[in-house]
């Protein structure tokens, strides 16, 4: 018999798979929604709320890592400091991996947050702007 991991660990390997899926979806997402593709839609404001829907994903994948990363470092304390017959220099610490996750939770966070950003507002969707000419009449100088 195998013996089964710990419900803390199923439950972060758990949010980190589905913080995985969100980000390859973000990504497929954010690439239709990408000005610079020809994929799909030609209205610029069609392809921007497509944008905004994979950063939204993408917020939502920072999220789940962030969770799972700081489940994970919750349990770790929890069993540091608990009264146990394990010796001090035995029980596990927190190990650059936890500080790796919290950084990319953060950086999928912030992308994701920059991507929702790129809406147009709801004054400037229906306008255009032109840009304005220069005058026709030289200016002297003194």
């Amino acid at each position: 018999s195998v013996p089964s991991l710990a419900v803390h660990i199923q439950t972060s390997r758990a949010l980190m798979v589905i913080s995985l899926l969100l980000g390859f979806f973000g990504i497929v997402v954010s690439v239709v929604g990408m000005k610079c593709t020809k994929v799909g839609e030609e209205d610029p404001v069609t392809k921007s709320r497509i944008a905004v829907a994979g950063g939204v994903l993408f917020i939502l994948s920072g999220l789940c890592t962030l969770a799972a990363v700081s489940l994970y470092a919750t349990q770790v304390t929890y069993e540091f400091f608990r009264e146990s017959a394990v010796p001090v220099n035995a029980r596990y610490e927190f190990g650059s991996a936890l500080f790796v996750g919290w950084g990319a939770a953060s950086l999928t966070v912030l992308g994701g947050s920059l991507l929702c950003c790129s809406c147009p507002a709801k004054e400037r969707r229906g306008q255009q702007y032109y840009r304005q000419s220069q005058p026709s009449t030289p200016r002297e100088y003194v």
